[in-house]
Order: C-alpha cells, then sequence, then structure tokens
C-alpha cells in the first residue's frame, strides 16, 4: 500500500574469518543470532547514531517504544538471496504493471494482502500517491547496497583465501568420517510394512574409552 515503513536487508554470512584470519569460524546451522537481543541492541545502536549526527530530536519519541521487528532465515545457497534481494533492488516502491488506472486525478493500483495473501485494488488521489511513493526514494548520498566485512573491497583477505579456508574445513569434516563400507546392492524389505529398504549410510559404532 506504499505505507512509510523503514527497513534494510542484511545478508549475513554463516561464519566469520578468526581474528588473525587463519580459520574460518562456521556459525550454529540451527541458529544464527536470537532475534529479541538483536532487536534491542540494534534499536540502541541506531538511536546513539542519530544523536551522534544530532538528528534525534527529529525523530518522534514513540519509535523508540516501539517493537522493531527483526527477521532472520537461513537463505541456503546464495542464488536464494539473490532471487529474494532482486526485489528490491531495482525497482522503486510499485512497478508499472500494478498501476491499472489513471482517471480524474484517482490512480488505481494493485496491493499484497499481508494477512490473507491475496491481490487488492486501492484507489489514492494522485498528490496522496506522489506522497506515498517519494517516501521511497533514497535521499542524496544514500545507496541500496553497501557491502560490508570480507565482501568491501578494502578487506585485508581476499575471497579467494576464505574460499580455500572454508574447503578446508569440509575436507577436514571428510577425512574424519568413517569409509562407507561395501556391501551387496539386494533389495532388503522392512519387516513390518513389506516395502523395499532405501540404504542411506551405515553407522560406526562408538569407541568406549578405558572408562567407559
Amino acid at each position: 500500500m506504499l505505507q512509510y515503513h523503514p527497513h534494510i536487508h542484511l545478508v549475513i554470512p554463516g561464519g566469520a574469518l578468526s581474528e588473525n584470519g587463519d580459520q574460518w569460524i562456521s556459525s550454529r546451522q540451527d541458529l544464527f543470532v536470537h532475534t529479541k537481543p538483536l532487536e534491542l541492541i540494534f534499536k540502541a545502536k541506531f538511536r546513539d547514531a542519530m544523536k551522534k549526527v544530532q538528528l534525534l530530536d527529529q525523530i518522534n519519541p514513540d519509535v523508540w517504544k516501539q517493537n522493531w521487528v527483526i527477521d532472520n532465515q537461513a537463505m541456503g545457497k546464495g542464488h536464494n538471496s539473490l532471487r529474494y534481494l532482486a526485489r528490491y533492488v531495482f525497482p522503486v516502491a510499485i512497478s508499472n504493471n500494478r498501476i491499472k488506472s489513471i482517471e480524474n486525478n484517482v490512480i488505481k493500483f494493485l496491493y499484497k494482502d499481508r494477512h490473507r495473501k491475496t491481490w487488492k485494488t486501492m484507489a489514492l488521489d494522485a498528490m496522496e500517491f506522489i506522497r506515498r511513493f517519494l517516501q521511497h526514494v533514497l535521499p542524496r548520498g544514500f545507496m541500496k547496497i553497501r557491502h560490508y566485512g570480507f565482501l568491501n573491497p578494502n578487506r585485508p583477505f581476499s575471497i579467494h583465501q576464505i574460499r580455500d579456508l572454508i574447503s578446508l574445513i569440509h575436507d577436514v569434516i571428510r577425512g574424519l568420517l568413517p569409509e562407507i563400507p561395501q556391501y551387496k546392492k539386494q533389495e532388503i524389505k522392512c519387516t513390518r510394512c513389506g516395502h523395499a529398504l532405501k540404504f542411506i549410510a551405515f553407522l560406526k559404532p562408538p569407541q568406549w574409552g578405558p572408562s567407559g
């Protein structure tokens, strides 16, 4: 609905280089960071930044009392991130194909109801439409995309070094896994349902120590 809702998108790698840059340290696959502490920390950091540049008095105090929405999820492979962010990088606020008509100073356009997940039509006065549209135009000096961390052009380590470190971890893990023994490719059926069982892997029995 072209409503004003300031937000940012961040692509954050699931890990980081060690302090001396000789090791890649991966994050947990099932948890990157807790969202509630991140909300409080980000809000406080943003408030401090606004105070530093003397813009704090221009922001409605109620903003700091509201809950800021933080959402993080694993994107898997890189092309998933590109597919998601592509919708925000080039278009501005609304695409032409969503504008259905412009008649008698009234603009009708499609918007998506996020709760019902259906498309609906809204009609706005031309000046109100322009006002909402311009809220989504970046101010002078702002950029849609910025690169930080190891994507920064001034990074101390090259992407190739980081890729080699990540590959090294996978090689080490692969070397620690037990070799899957050979087995006869014969159909084995479940004794309960009678359907064929699918081979996944053999599990190596645990190696107990002296106290085990």
